[in-house]
């Protein structure tokens, strides 16, 4: 036995800050920027469905009051102060709003097309706020965010992503990234097909191909991270509530329970067996919090409580190609 001192490593700890499913909440993505500073992430990862579910119209009625309908209650304001508080739960909750008169609601409820080009465009504006706001910040640590869509996000808003390039914000899906000297990743935002039909969902066999070219790229897939918004099928990382087909979807009760399963992507399952990246970070069942090991290969949900303002993640320190440590976070 050896009673030399252990060789230190020359290289660097990397700390990777990862978080998932925002859903355009104000208060959760101001948390993940600052999470670089607070954690001391020397990466930030944010996986899919940046994009918000609605608009919520907000309607003048006057003598400077206003109403809005929302968690199934309408509310009402009489001052610009109330106005503005109610605009900021409102961005918690990662709601779109509009000022609008009755009249132009009215009209603009008849009008589909209408509604849908008024989303894009607010979903469009906040995510552009939210590229000004983690360039102004990571500037102060040199931190660099790698981003993705999820299955809920339309490519026409992802597209804010490259139509306003940014130092430190930097879009990272269908594509290897560096992470450091030592590190890469690979990152796809797509889903299985689901009872809501969202903007980017394709079949199982055809996320496995993606997954397959991507990795084809990496130069040491033992280096790698896997960021895909899919969780592997039956891992405990994919249990929700069966859904079946409907308008809207309907869950399916047993003994007036909701029936239970996994939901996740078996091309998921079967690319982390094959592969056994160093480790895989998976978002989109908000409510199966965990982690797990297929294989040799760390695979983390940290599920998501956008709506009430939470900020879940989990740290990573990655270092000579191993996995050093890692902690889930929530706040």
């Amino acid at each position: 036995m050896s009673l030399l001192p252990r060789k230190k490593s020359s290289s660097l700890l990397t700390r990777l800050f990862f978080a998932t499913d925002l859903h355009a909440s104000e208060r959760a993505f101001r948390k993940f920027i600052n999470a670089a500073k607070f954690y001391n992430a020397t990466v930030l990862v944010l996986g899919g469905d940046v994009v918000g579910k609605l608009v919520v119209p907000i309607l003048r009625v006057g003598n400077g009051k206003y109403r809005a309908t929302f968690g199934d209650q309408t509310h009402h304001v009489e001052t610009q102060a109330e106005l503005k508080k109610m605009q900021e739960l409102l961005g918690m909750m990662g709601f779109y709003f509009c000022v609008m008169e009755e009249e132009e609601f009215r009209a603009l409820s008849h009008n589909g097309n209408a509604i849908q080009k008024l989303f894009h465009d607010l979903a469009r504006e906040r995510l552009t706020q939210w590229i000004e706001f983690a360039e102004a910040r990571l500037k102060e640590t040199g931190t660099k965010c790698f981003v993705m869509g999820g299955n809920d996000d339309a490519l026409d808003i992802l597209q804010v992503l490259y139509d306003s390039p940014s130092d430190f914000m930097i879009p990272c899906e269908d594509r290897v990234v560096t992470l450091d000297s030592q590190h890469t990743m690979i990152s796809l935002g797509y889903s299985m097909p689901t009872p809501w039909h969202t903007p980017r969902e394709i079949s199982d066999d055809a996320l496995g191909r993606k997954i397959d070219a991507l990795v084809k790229q990496v130069p040491d897939v033992s280096r790698c991270i896997f960021n895909l918004h899919d969780p592997p099928k039956d891992s405990s990382l994919d249990l929700c509530a069966m859904v079946e087909e409907g308008d809207p979807p309907r869950y399916i009760l047993k003994g007036g329970q909701p029936v239970m399963h996994g939901a996740g992507s078996q091309s998921v399952r079967r690319a982390l067996e094959t592969y056994q990246p160093l480790a895989s970070l998976h978002g989109h069942i908000h409510e199966s919090p965990g982690v797990i090991r297929i294989g040799k290969t760390l695979c983390v949900n940290p599920g998501s409580e956008y709506s009430e303002g939470i900020l879940r993640g989990v740290i990573l320190i990655l270092q000579d190609g191993k996995l050093r440590g890692h902690q889930l976070t929530a706040g």
